[in-house]
């Protein structure tokens, strides 16, 4: 009698969850789109930066440099060759710290740029030790504008 039983109960089990999880199942695979576009629009940065940044004391001045350069990737096939990191010679470059600007510089030959300033320049009038100032680096460079960030914090 348990075998009868259960016989009826997997074939009721079949007759109604068969067709209805195929249609589920049909009805995800019709919802679904391919999205051609990214949701959001990403472009490399023409240039690498790499700027330093630190803990200076309450008292002393804020030196922030940093190094512009464009990757050469022509050699990028060849293994004795490979990508090259060409120094960017006079780029005009702004420094905004927290937002406010508050410096306009130009990279040397080396493409280096170094700015010195008071930590109320800055926009910290009386800092404290942990106080932070978050810099960007920014400018443009064969039209494609670019900004890195950096920190730099009172010891």
């Amino acid at each position: 009698m348990n075998t009868v039983f259960i016989h009826r109960i997997t074939r009721k089990t079949i007759r109604v969850f068969l067709p209805a999880s195929a249609a589920m199942g049909l009805s995800l695979l019709l919802s679904c789109q391919k999205e051609e576009d990214m949701v959001l629009d990403r472009v490399v940065s023409p240039v690498l930066i790499t700027a330093s940044s630190g803990s200076f004391d309450a008292a002393e001045n804020v030196v922030a440099s940093a190094v512009v350069l464009e990757l050469d990737k022509s050699g990028l096939l060849n293994y004795q060759v490979g990508i090259d990191s060409l120094p960017v010679a006079n780029l005009p470059m702004a420094l905004y710290a927290g937002g406010a600007k508050v410096a306009e510089l130009a990279t040397d030959a080396q493409g280096k740029i170094s700015v010195t300033k008071t930590w109320a320049e800055l926009g910290l009038a009386a800092p404290k030790k942990g106080n932070a100032v978050n810099l960007e680096w920014s400018g443009q460079h064969k039209g494609q504008g670019f900004v890195k960030q950096t920190r730099v914090q009172v010891k």
